[in-house]
């Protein structure tokens, strides 16, 4: 196997201890060992990380590689299967350049788009991130993407036909037929959607729309075939429920109360949560130039929903909730490769140091990557999965958004950019 080691970089190994001078040796796919100061080790490759900052790949932790510079659910259905399948292979690649080299997958506009990528990256025909293929996602009549009317019927059950973002099901019964197709058609993350949301005024954030019966019935059937589930939940009853039915990842979380915030924590070992802050920032301070001016995110409630996110998210912090970063990115106020954003939002509105922004974006995101918690941290037997940045992003975050600064990107052992 060949070997390589990464001399005299500064190291943040993802487990958020202080930062030290010395060398990472990897051979084949895994890190052989991580020595503070000279090791003294040869390997085929030398890297001289003299001045740069070596730290674990980051993890995208609610992908939908199939959104880019999209603007609302019609643009999501709107390119055929074929095209699509290209603009995700994009994204994917997109992804990789900024330092993410791993993507938890949300969901995805049809139900094979990210299952097919991720086949392509795993054998090496395409270049990309570590993918767990999210699926369509599955609503129920009445809910956040159904889109179908009286007069207009759109949502089929099968879900192949993509008429619409959403799987429409109602009741246990049609539930566990839609998530077994789903594990049956390859995806490893099943994603619901338990609460309303903002842009449909009909069904707004606090509101929850999918059924306990029904969530655990996903839950359930999914865990069987050895899948994650994964929930669209702002409201007190939708993460409630949630938490109650066993899922593994919440998305958003807004609205809370202390008996939720105690739930919260006493599932904090087995649940992962991410907040998706990003969307919100942008649609709020840079919404103007893309059709939603103050007054139109005003009306939407985005004001209220960031403060009830801060207010939440903050107290999960104080409570060792596993927060990942990431979220919605692919629409045009919220391009895909921005994702590195988060980490000063993380900052700035639920008051984390930096050092643990980027345990959120590495050692959390590898734990949600892979149950045998081999990813996401620099030590002896882990994935070799890791950036080289010229510069401290202790000191600046920004550093990060900046595809430049990113000199070396290494994905399971192979050095996908940066010369030795």
């Amino acid at each position: 196997m060949t070997t390589t080691l990464i001399r005299n970089a500064t190291i943040f190994d993802g487990t958020g201890a202080d930062t030290f001078t010395g060398d990472v040796l990897v051979t084949g796919n895994r890190i052989t060992s991580v020595v503070a100061g000279d090791s003294g080790a040869t390997a085929d490759t030398v890297i001289d990380g003299t001045g740069k900052f070596l730290m674990p790949g980051m993890v995208e932790g609610h992908a939908h590689l199939s959104f880019d510079a999209f603007t609302c659910t019609e643009d999501l259905i709107a390119p055929p299967p074929e095209e699509h399948a290209f603009l995700t292979a994009r994204v994917a690649q997109t992804l990789l350049e900024h330092g993410f080299t791993s993507a938890y997958g949300a969901s995805e506009a049809k139900l094979r788009l990210g299952v097919a990528v991720r086949n392509e990256v795993d054998a090496g025909r395409l270049p990309g991130p570590r993918i767990r293929a999210g699926s369509l996602e599955i609503t129920v009549t009445g809910g956040l993407g159904d889109e179908s009317r009286l007069h207009n019927p759109r949502n089929c059950y099968e879900p192949s036909t993509g008429t619409s973002p959403s799987q429409v099901v109602n009741g246990p019964e049609e539930m566990r037929k839609a998530v077994r197709i789903a594990c049956r058609e390859g995806c490893d993350n099943i994603k619901l959607d338990v609460s309303g949301d903002p842009f449909y005024p009909d069904i707004p954030a606090h509101c929850t729309t999918m059924s306990l019966e029904e969530i655990q019935m996903a839950v359930d059937t999914a865990h069987a075939f050895g899948k994650m589930v994964n929930v669209h939940a702002r409201s007190i009853g939708a993460i409630r429920n949630s938490l109650i039915a066993g899922v593994d990842m919440i998305y958003h979380a807004e609205y809370s109360d202390e008996e939720t915030l105690d739930m919260l924590e006493a599932a904090k070992d087995r649940v992962f949560v991410a907040p998706t802050i990003g969307l919100f920032h942008t649609m709020w301070h840079e919404g103007a130039p893309h059709g939603m001016p103050r007054e139109v995110t005003e009306a939407m409630g985005i004001g209220h929903l960031i403060e009830e996110s801060v207010k939440t998210h903050t107290e999960l912090r104080k409570r060792g909730i596993r927060h990942l970063i990431g979220g919605d990115y692919g629409f045009t106020w919220n391009m895909q490769g921005t994702q590195a954003r988060e980490l000063q939002y993380f900052v700035d509105y639920y008051g984390y140091s930096p050092a643990e922004a980027l345990v959120c974006a590495t050692r959390n995101g590898g734990l949600a990557m892979r149950r045998e918690g081999d990813l996401g941290t620099l030590a002896e037997g882990m994935l070799a999965d890791m950036l080289l940045v010229d510069g401290d992003p202790l000191a600046d975050l920004a550093l990060l958004t900046e595809r430049e600064r990113i000199v070396m990107i290494m994905k399971d052992g192979d050095i996908y950019r940066g010369a030795p």
